[in-house]
């Protein structure tokens, strides 16, 4: 269950910080209150999955997949660089994603 909240908690940090293209800078309201809902989900559900694993593999989980996950998004929404070079660095996060997972207690 602590990792599904993570997960999940990773996919609202993707959401958000792919979010704030479209606050303009917080100028926008709409999309604003959106990215902050989305942070303070984030936020709530990272505390939660931090129950019950250790505070360092979760917090490394949470920020690799939204770091990764976020990359992503700026290359389907926003048309920034996909080079080959690009995606291996994105695939060595995902590989360091992965690893910690696996060796999580």
């Amino acid at each position: 269950m602590h990792w599904t909240l993570l997960l999940i908690a990773a996919v609202f940090e993707i959401v958000w910080a792919a979010g704030l293209k479209y606050t303009a800078g917080f100028t926008r309201l709409w999309p604003s209150l959106g990215v902050g809902a989305a942070m303070a989900a984030s936020m709530a559900l990272l505390a939660l999955a931090a129950r019950g694993l250790p505070i360092g593999t979760a917090y490394a989980v949470w920020t690799g997949i939204g770091a990764a996950g976020t990359a992503v998004a700026g290359i389907l929404l926003f048309h920034e660089d996909a080079s080959a070079l690009r995606l291996v660095c994105l695939a060595l996060i995902v590989t360091g994603v992965v690893g910690l997972k696996l060796l999580a207690k």
